[in-house]
């Protein structure tokens, strides 16, 4: 499993390219998908892949994936801004975690301004669309080429 990515999408991004397109874009959940599965090859990774709109099964996603992997990528919706219970999962974590949001969360309404993944994660990636996705899991890449050195 340390060749393996997850990357964890919460509340309401399996509407991505539905909802809000002027916020988030016409990309689909799928098209996200497809994008970091591209990324991750590049670089010899797999990606595992999941969306949830309950926080127990994002809990449970990365309790699997807290050690052993090559790190998680999280965009963790509205939970971002409300969950200490996954704030408390991500603290688990012995690998990288890095925080991706589609929007600029910091140009949006203030209650998105803060983040309780933030408090447990390695990076943050706000504001490149779904590109972000592929900036985090090459970020993931370098860390792990950086440590194997």
């Amino acid at each position: 499993m340390n060749d393996t990515i997850l990357v964890l999408n919460g509340p309401n991004l399996n509407l991505l390219g539905k909802r809000q397109p002027e916020i988030y874009g016409h990309e689909t959940l799928a098209d996200a998908e497809a994008l970091c599965r591209e990324t991750a090859a590049g670089f010899g990774l797999r990606v595992d892949f999941r969306q949830s709109n309950a926080e127990h099964v994002l809990i449970e996603s990365i309790h699997e994936f807290r050690t052993g992997s090559a790190g998680i990528v999280i965009n963790a919706g509205a939970y971002t801004h409300t969950s200490v219970a996954i704030l408390d999962a991500l603290n688990t974590c012995e690998v990288p975690v890095i925080e991706c949001h589609i929007s600029n969360v910091h140009r949006r309404e203030a209650f998105r301004h803060h983040s309780y993944v933030s408090l447990a994660a390695t990076a943050v990636m706000a504001g490149f669309g779904t590109y972000g996705y592929a900036l985090a899991i090459r970020h993931l890449a370098h860390i792990k080429s950086r440590d194997a050195a």
